[in-house]
């Protein structure tokens, strides 16, 4: 076989490597996707996801209102209760987030890497490689050469300039490049089982988190016409007795599903992980996904923050392929995406802590402690909000995420910011006037637009705040400009547009060092 190159290759092509493949193959990066398996992964995962990520597929042209046949908002709670069904505690999941979307979606993975894959398909630049094994990765200065391995055992090298290791939480590309793992020490079997049951079928739109000693069990949406169903492995069980169509069956008896009214798609048992990569880079490989970090799934984030990676290492990696930063910005990516990560696994982690009890004294005493703060009124848990770490942002209002609100252009019908500018970078101020000193050019390069709340200015697009969502996000900073970077977030915030402007250019161009 003949020799491969490529500006980049990305080892895995699960989600977070087709959105990393598109986000490069859309700024016009030749892009390498290899994976060993010659089809679709079949097997349950994913099915919840955020705001923030609805504002991500909503870049690549899969905005959920679009896909309504992958994705559905779940605008209500989510209930925990005891083996007795008495309540211990409502999470509320309604609304929306600030990136514009509802707070909470369930969606059907499959499907969505269906639509994934149909948006990989119309990007020249990006070419994927199934039923090719990575089985070798040597780098030196210049680049990375992969060895591949076809299902017949025929082997061909790959050259890249950048490797991304996006394969998943067993990564051999993490492993070849020395990165080391720190592990929690969280481990739990449970098995995961999607259905489609038939339309007669009806069940609260619900998601319900059994906090039962019996056996510790989750029931949530599963995406539209799906639903899924989580059962804890108990001591006395073996994972291949737990991991049987027949024990799928009996376990969904109680809840009146059978075969008979019922397509059983899938079920499998995973090991619920916590843990993380300590660093994400070493020289020209870096990691993103499973490959980088592991979480119990009960925060509906371990996807998600697959999906941040990509969205902050895209328009990094960018800028480093197209000589507008040097390298070292890219030591910025692990070290602010890290510590964003490790609140979430811990979070996920303490969850599962009140989830996965099976001793009858300690699950008597989690009840009593959670009923009585319920019944005196205490607010659930909120998820964090962890700021990202040091990188490519500045001030208090640096490094957190940017909101995305309604505006309407002239006459026009209102619509989401990032769909009239093109993306999610923008440096947006209160007036145009502010930002008549800027130099476009340079943000332009990097996928930032110049906008404003009003007035007007020669290169400024004047937007209307149609539901004041804006005027009162600067309100609440204090400011009347802000930065907001490729991937969402917030560069910095001030009433100096120029000297944002030039601040982003610097970190971009000569990126102070970073731990």
């Amino acid at each position: 076989m003949s020799a491969l190159s490529a500006e980049v290759a990305v080892v895995g092509f699960g989600p977070v490597g087709k959105l990393l493949a598109i986000q490069l193959g859309r700024r016009g990066h030749d892009v390498v996707v290899v994976d060993r398996q010659e089809a679709g992964y079949p097997l349950p995962r994913a099915v919840t996801h955020d705001s923030e990520f609805a504002r991500v597929l909503q870049s690549v042209g899969l905005a959920p209102d679009t896909i309504p046949e992958v994705t559905e908002p779940y605008d209500d709670r989510y209930v925990w209760r005891n083996g007795e069904g008495r309540t211990l505690v409502e999470v509320d999941w309604t609304g929306h987030g600030e990136s514009g979307w509802f707070n909470t979606y369930f969606f059907h993975q499959p499907s969505l890497e269906d639509a994934l894959d149909r948006v990989v398909a119309g990007l020249p630049t990006v070419r994927v490689l199934r039923g090719q094994e990575a089985v070798a990765l040597d780098q030196d200065d210049d680049g990375v050469t992969l060895t591949l391995r076809d299902t017949a055992g025929a082997t061909r090298p790959l050259r890249a300039g950048w490797v991304v290791g996006a394969d998943g939480a067993n990564s051999r590309v993490r492993r070849w490049a020395g990165l080391d793992w720190q592990d929690e020490g969280y481990f739990h079997d449970w098995l995961v089982v999607d259905v489609r049951p038939q339309p007669h079928l009806r069940f609260p739109h619900v998601a319900e988190q059994t906090c039962d000693v019996a056996r510790p069990a989750t029931m949530v949406p599963g995406g539209p016409g799906r639903r899924r169903w989580e059962f804890m492995r108990l001591p006395h069980e073996t994972r291949e007795q737990l991991d049987r169509t027949g024990t799928a069956w009996e376990l969904l008896a109680p809840f009146g599903l059978g075969p008979d009214d019922a397509e059983l798609e899938r079920h499998s048992v995973y090991t619920f992980q916590a843990g993380w990569a300590t660093r994400w880079r070493a020289g020209r490989v870096l990691l993103a996904g499973d490959a980088a970090h592991l979480m119990p799934p009960f925060a509906g984030q371990g996807l998600g923050a697959g999906v941040r990676d990509a969205a902050n290492l895209a328009w990094k990696l960018s800028a480093v392929l197209r000589g507008v930063a040097g390298d070292e910005l890219l030591d910025g990516y692990g070290t602010e995406r890290l510590p964003h990560v490790q609140a979430f696994v811990r979070f996920s982690v303490e969850l599962g802590q009140v989830i996965c009890i099976s001793d009858p004294a300690e699950a008597a005493a989690r009840d009593a402690r959670m009923t009585a703060a319920w019944d005196a009124g205490m607010a659930p848990p909120a998820p964090p909000r962890p700021v990202l770490g040091p990188g490519a942002h500045t001030g208090p209002a640096g490094g957190t995420l940017s909101r995305q609100g309604r505006v309407r252009v002239g006459g026009g019908p209102a619509t989401l910011l990032d769909d009239v500018i093109g993306g999610p970078g923008v440096l947006l101020a209160r007036d145009a006037g502010a930002l008549g000193s800027v130099d476009a050019a340079p943000l332009a390069d990097l996928g930032i637009r110049l906008a404003a709340l009003g007035g007007a200015a020669p290169g400024v697009l004047t937007v209307g705040d149609v539901e004041g969502s804006y005027a009162g996000w600067f309100d609440q900073l204090g400011v009347d400009v802000v930065l907001v970077r490729p991937d969402g977030w917030l560069y910095g915030a001030g009433d100096d547009a120029a000297a944002l402007a030039d601040g982003l250019l610097a970190a971009v161009r000569s990126p102070a060092p970073v731990g």
